[in-house]
Formats: structure tokens, sequence, C-alpha cells
């Protein structure tokens, strides 16, 4: 048994810091995956093609590879408290100008709300990330992201609901209810802004370059000659690719193969991410018992599996294997993430931020699935394979960073 479950998850001093720093990773999520709600709104609304709607990622993903460097260096100059505070800033504009974008019923000024927007959730990931390892001990800092990521599971689980509820129930043919509920978002994001702003941060030292720093190795080498930090950025760069195919094209599968109304469908499609928040409190506990590597390696297989099923059409039988996806998807991220930060000292607030950057995977693959989905929905779902494997490649063989 590791002696993981030795060592608490946080100190006592730190409990309401991580637990608003945790908030973080909900309030990203919902704004992720309403994004997907959004994707089949504006297929019907906009009267756009499912690979055009894929640009509702590629916004998004995209803001990430523009907004993780420079994050990263704000993050470094200023400090955890600052850098929150500037992805929920930009959080906010970019929610308040769907405004004008909803009154002109433009595709094109959706696309740059959004790409704000997600300037905002790329700075609050860059951020919170470090943020919340540096919040214990460096032998919990796994089970520490994945405890955090649940709260990603459970902001994910609210995006869609708030969607299938707010948009696809909307009478007409306009964006009313998209202008009102993104107003909303942005006030209550100002508020979190000013609750965080009065809040104490002390200064604190990330554990992996913590314990790097004590044992004098490696912290000199440069990133990109850290074989496990190149490695982890691909394979994060792949996971988010098929991450974001899964959800863009979940409800077009719902409505299209099971003919669940869109509603219904976006419901489905929040259950499915209410598996994906088990699942990462699932996978912290098992990681008192199973290596990170291993346990990632699982879970990749078992999605191999799962998307061979969905593709086959095969009725409840592949919806089902659909719905579970979320389930296995759940440990992918913050296990990548955190096991490309292993010993890399100083660097690690660089490390963080290509590992940010490597969620441009995210837009890319929704636009290659949504050209195949124009034919055959079920049948793009081979596409994530190909992601699994260079991410089971990761977990199996490629993790372990360079001892000396």
């Amino acid at each position: 048994m590791s002696t993981q479950n030795k060592v608490s998850l946080t100190e006592k001093k730190y409990t309401i810091l991580f637990f608003l720093v945790c908030s973080l990773f909900l309030l990203w999520a919902v704004a992720l995956t309403m994004g997907d709600v959004l994707n089949k709104h504006f297929q019907d609304v906009l009267n756009i093609s499912k690979a055009e709607s894929g640009l509702v990622q590629f916004s998004m993903f995209g803001a990430y590879a523009v907004m993780g460097i420079p994050a990263g260096l704000f993050l470094k100059k200023y400090g955890y408290k600052k850098g929150v505070q500037l992805g929920l800033a930009l959080y906010a504009i970019g929610a308040i100008m769907f405004v004008p974008a909803s009154n002109y019923l433009s595709f094109n000024l959706f696309r740059i709300a959004l790409f704000v927007l997600a300037a905002g959730l790329a700075t609050l990931e860059t951020v919170a990330h470090p943020f919340v390892a540096a919040l214990g001990n460096e032998k919990t800092s796994d089970q520490r992201v994945n405890f955090a990521q649940g709260f990603n599971g459970l902001g994910a689980i609210l995006g869609p609901l708030l969607g299938g509820f707010f948009i696809f129930n909307e009478t007409g043919d306009g964006l009313e209810s998209v202008k009102i509920l993104y107003t909303c978002i942005a006030v209550f994001i100002l508020f979190y802004f000013i609750v965080f702003s009065l809040i104490k941060v002390p200064n604190l030292n990330d554990p992996h370059a913590e314990e790097e720093n004590s044992k004098d190795k490696n912290h000199n080498i440069p990133l990109y000659k850290q074989k496990h930090f190149v490695y982890a950025v691909i394979a994060q760069f792949f996971n988010i690719g098929a991450q974001a195919g899964t959800w863009a094209y979940f409800i077009n599968y719902a409505v299209e193969r099971m003919h669940y109304t869109e509603t219904t469908a976006s419901y489905y499609f929040s259950l499915s991410l209410g598996l994906m928040m088990i699942g990462r409190f699932v996978g912290t506990y098992l990681m008192k018992f199973i290596k990170p590597n291993i346990l990632l390696a699982i879970f990749t297989l078992c999605n191999v599996i799962l998307c061979l099923v969905v593709a086959q059409d095969l009725g409840m039988i592949s919806f089902i294997s659909l719905i579970s996806l979320n389930f296995f998807l759940s440990v992918m991220y913050p296990t990548i993430f955190s096991l490309g930060l292993k010993n890399l000292g100083n660097k690690v607030h660089q490390a963080s931020s290509f590992l940010v950057m490597a969620l441009f995977g995210g837009a890319i693959f929704p636009q290659f699935m949504g050209k195949i989905a124009e034919t055959n929905v079920a049948h793009s779902y081979y596409l994530p394979i190909i992601c699994y494997i260079v991410i089971l490649l990761f977990a199996l063989k490629l993790y372990k960073p360079k001892s000396n």
C-alpha cells in the first residue's frame, strides 16, 4: 500500500483557501460544458453545419494555446492571487460579450466572446493546478489535484443542465435565453472576483519544486530535455482532443441515433458528466493502492473498448457506452498534468503553462469528428481511439522522469 494515505490531503490552515481554489475548477467546467450545448444550439438557430459548429471548440480551446504562456508568465511575476483575479476578469468580460453577439445573431461575434471567456478559463487553469498542488505535501499532490478535479466534474454537470433548461427550452428562433444566461454568469463571476480579492493568500512554495530543490537534481535541465514532461504535453493534447470531440457530438448522437429531444439529450449529457465527477473521486481513492500511471492505463484501455462499441451504433448498448466514456476520462487530465510536473523544480509554473496550452487538442479534433459526423455520427467515435493509444503509451512507458 502506498504511503500517500498516511499524509493528509491538505493542512488545516489552508482548508478555506483549498476549497476556494477547488471551486475555481467548478467555475471553468460550467463554461466549457456549456459550450457543447451551444454547439448544437448554434447548428439549429444560426444554420451552421456540424463541422462549422466545431469552431465553437476551436475558439475556446484555441484560447488555451494563445493564453497558456502569458498566463504562466503572469503567474510567475504576480503570484497566485492576481493570477486568479485576471482569469475571473477575462471570464466575466467574455460572458458579457454574449449580449451583443445575441443581439446581432452573429456566429463570429460569439466566437470572439468565447475566445475571451476561454482566455480567462485558461488563466484559471494555469494558476489553479500549481496553486492546489502548493496547498499540502508533495506525496498527496496527485490525490489533491484529482480531488479538485472532482469539483470540475460538478461544474461539468451544471453546464449542460443549465444549457438544457434555459437554452433548449427557449421559444422562438432567437438567442434571448443565451443572452440572459450569460449575463447572469458574468454577474456571478464578478461577485466571486470580489470575494477572492478579500481573501488573504500566504506565500506558498510548490511541493514539486520544493522536493526537487532539496535533492538538488534536474532543476537546471531545460523543459524540452525533460522527456517525461514533453510526452505529458503530447498526451494531454490527444487527451483533450478525445474529450472535446466526445462532448461536442454527444447531443447530436442522442438526437440522431437515439431520437431524444435536445433537452433530454442535454440531461443525459449531464448524467454522463456526473459519472466523470464520480470517476474523479473514485480515482482519488484508488490512487492510495494503485500507481497513478497504472490507473491511467486501465481507464484508457476501458475507453478504447467503449469507443469501439459506440461506433457500432448498437442502440441503447452503444448509448450507455457513450455515457460511460466520461467515467474513465475522469482521471486522465489531472493525472497526466500531475505526472508531467514531477521533478521539474522551479520550472513547474512554466511547465504548467505548456500543459494548459496542450488543451489546443480540443480545438482540432472536434472539426475532424464533425466531418465524419456529417455522414454518420456513430462512426466519428472511431477517431478518439487514436488519442487513447497515445495516452496508453504515455501511461505505460513514457511517464517516468529522468533520474540522475
